[in-house]
C-alpha cells in the first residue's frame, strides 16, 4: 500500500514565533529540562492538548499532534483572543473591530497572542487512547511580554512577591459540586448563538439527598466516584477525600495543601478532567453553585490558607506558647483579607449564580463579612492550632477563575502582613453583609482598587465582560417577566453545561 508524501513549508507553519522561549527568556532552567524530558518522550504519545484558563475561570485548549508540539513547546502557538472577549454567554462584550479599549493594542482585529507551553505542567492523562497528554501555557504578547489579560501571570506575579518578602503562601482546596446523571434526550442546539445558549443538559438526581455524610449516600455515588478519585490520583493530583454533601449527590472533594500556582493548576485541571470523565459515563458534573433542578443545595469552594516563612520553614500563622491558637501575623493576615473583600469579591463569586448561595436562609452559608474561631456563618473561619494553624475563606463559588480568586487572597492578606499603602479602607465593620448580586459585587469592583492588583487592562477587560452578563441577565428577565429571585432558566442555560 502506497501513501502519498504530503511536504509541508517551514516557512508557512505558523504554530508561533520560532525560538520565542529562548529569545526572550520565558524559562528557567527546571522548566528547560522538564522540556528536554518531554521531547524524549513525544514518540510514545500521539495528542498534547494545549490549554489556559480564560477570565472566566474555562480551559480553552487546542489537540496538537505530537509532531507540531514538539515545533510548538519551544516556539509558542498562536491563539485567537476570542476567550479575552466573549463573556460567558459567548455575547461579544469588548469591540475588536475598533478600538478595544483596554490597552492592548494587538486586540485590535482580533489578533493572535501567543501560547507557550509550561513544561512543568505537562502530563499525561491516564486511560486515553489515542496517547493524550495535557499542558497548561503562559499567554504572551507577540512581542514576548506576558499578555495583560493573562490570570495565570497574576498569581505568578503575587507568588514573587510573596518571594521577595521571604514569605511561602500555601494553599488548599475544599470544593462542593454536583454529580447528576444524564437523561437519554439530548437537548439539542436549538436557541444556540453569540449571546445565546441554548438549553441545559436534562439530567436526573444521584439521590434523595438531605443525610449529610451517611454512607449510604456516598455508596449511591460510588460507583462513578470511586473510580473518578483514582483516575485524579493518577493525574497526580493530590485528593485527600470524596465526600456526600447535603444536596442530591453533592460531593465534596478536599485536597492536599500546595504552593498557590500549583493549586490553581490542580483546581482548573480538576474541573475539566471531572467533566470529562463523568460525561463518558452518562453523567454529568456541574460546578454550578446554585443549579436550577428541585431540592438542589448551593454548592461553594472553602480556600484554605497560610503562609510560611521560606528560610524556616516555620508557619506564621501559628502562635506562641502551649495555649495554640493564631499569631498577630494570622490577624493581620486576615484584616488584609476583611479589608480588600467587597473591592475584590467579584473575583471569588463571578456569576449571577453565584450569588444565591450569599443569602441568610443558607444556615451554614458565609454571609457576613468577619472571622471567627469555628464560625461558618462567617466569611473568614479561623481553622486548626500549631503548625496546622490556617484560615478558611468560605465566600467562594466552585466555578470563579482559580488563578484570579487565589490572587485576590494573596494581595490583600499580603496588604495586610506588609501594611503596605495599597492596604484599602478600616475592614467593615463586624457583621456587615457580603454582596448580594452580581451587580452590587461589580459596582464595589469597579469603584475599588483592582488595578493594583490586575493592571488596567484586565481590570477594564473584566469589568467590560461582567457588564455584557449582567445586562443580558436583566433583559432576559424583563423581556420574559421572571422573577429574579428564585434560579431562573437563563442561569441554567448560562452555567450549567459550561461549568
Amino acid at each position: 500500500m502506497y501513501t502519498r508524501a504530503w511536504r509541508s513549508v517551514a516557512a508557512q507553519d505558523a504554530v508561533g514565533t520560532p525560538s520565542f522561549v529562548a529569545d526572550h527568556h520565558l524559562w528557567s532552567e527546571e522548566q528547560f529540562a522538564a522540556a528536554e524530558q518531554i521531547e524524549a518522550d513525544l514518540a510514545h504519545i500521539d495528542f498534547v492538548r494545549l490549554a489556559f484558563c480564560d477570565p472566566h475561570g474555562l480551559a480553552r485548549s487546542k489537540t496538537l499532534t505530537a509532531d507540531t508540539f514538539r515545533s510548538v513547546l519551544r516556539n509558542g502557538m498562536n491563539f485567537s483572543p476570542g476567550p479575552f472577549l466573549f463573556d460567558t454567554g459567548h455575547a461579544i462584550a469588548v469591540d475588536f473591530l475598533g478600538d478595544p479599549g483596554l490597552g492592548v493594542e494587538e486586540l485590535a482585529g482580533a489578533g493572535n497572542f501567543i501560547l507557550v507551553p509550561d513544561p512543568l505542567t505537562f502530563q499525561m492523562l491516564p486511560d486515553t487512547q489515542p496517547r493524550t497528554a495535557w499542558v497548561i501555557g503562559d499567554e504572551y504578547l507577540r512581542e514576548g511580554t506576558a499578555h495583560p489579560l493573562s490570570s495565570r501571570a497574576v498569581l505568578r506575579r503575587l507568588s514573587e512577591q510573596y518571594t521577595a518578602h521571604g514569605y511561602t503562601p500555601v494553599t488548599g482546596l475544599e470544593v462542593e459540586w454536583y454529580l447528576t446523571r444524564l437523561l437519554e434526550e439530548a437537548p439539542g442546539n436549538t436557541g444556540n448563538g453569540f449571546g445565546l445558549q441554548g438549553e441545559a443538559p436534562r439530567v436526573a438526581a444521584m439521590n434523595a439527598g438531605y443525610q449529610f455524610n451517611l454512607d449510604a449516600r456516598y455508596d449511591s455515588v460510588a460507583h462513578i466516584t470511586d473510580p473518578l478519585a483514582m483516575h485524579l490520583t493518577a493525574l497526580g493530583l493530590p485528593l485527600r477525600s470524596m465526600e456526600h454533601e447535603s444536596g442530591p449527590g453533592q460531593v465534596e472533594s478536599t485536597f492536599a495543601p500546595m504552593s498557590a500556582l500549583d493549586t490553581a493548576d490542580a483546581m482548573l485541571l480538576f474541573r475539566t478532567a471531572t467533566k470529562r470523565w463523568c460525561a463518558r459515563r452518562g453523567h454529568h458534573a456541574s460546578f454550578m453553585s446554585q443549579p436550577r433542578l428541585d431540592a438542589f443545595d448551593p454548592s461553594g469552594w472553602h480556600l484554605h490558607q497560610s503562609v510560611l516563612d521560606t528560610a524556616s520553614g516555620r508557619n506564621l500563622f501559628a502562635a506562641d506558647g502551649p495555649a495554640g491558637g493564631l499569631s498577630p501575623q494570622a490577624k493581620a493576615y486576615a484584616d488584609g483579607l476583611l479589608a480588600h473583600s467587597r473591592e475584590l469579591f467579584l473575583l471569588s463569586v463571578p456569576t449571577v449564580n453565584g450569588y444565591r448561595r450569599l443569602n441568610s436562609r443558607h444556615a451554614l452559608a458565609p454571609t457576613r463579612m468577619d472571622w471567627s474561631m469555628e464560625d461558618r456563618s462567617v466569611m473568614l473561619r479561623m481553622v486548626g492550632g500549631g503548625t496546622g494553624a490556617h484560615i478558611e475563606n468560605r465566600s467562594g463559588e466552585p466555578c470563579a477563575n482559580p488563578y484570579l480568586a487565589i490572587a485576590a487572597q494573596l494581595f490583600a492578606g499580603l496588604t495586610g502582613l506588609t501594611g503596605t499603602p495599597e492596604a484599602a479602607p478600616p475592614a467593615p465593620a463586624a457583621g456587615q453583609h457580603v454582596p448580594q448580586s452580581l451587580g452590587e459585587a461589580l459596582a464595589a469592583f469597579t469603584a475599588g482598587r483592582a488595578e493594583h492588583l490586575l493592571g488596567r487592562p484586565l481590570a477594564t477587560c473584566l469589568t467590560r465582560l461582567k457588564e455584557s452578563e449582567l445586562r443580558r441577565y436583566e433583559t432576559w428577565c424583563a423581556t420574559t417577566g421572571t422573577s429574579p429571585e428564585q434560579v431562573t432558566a437563563w442561569e441554567q442555560r448560562e452555567y450549567f453545561e459550561a461549568y
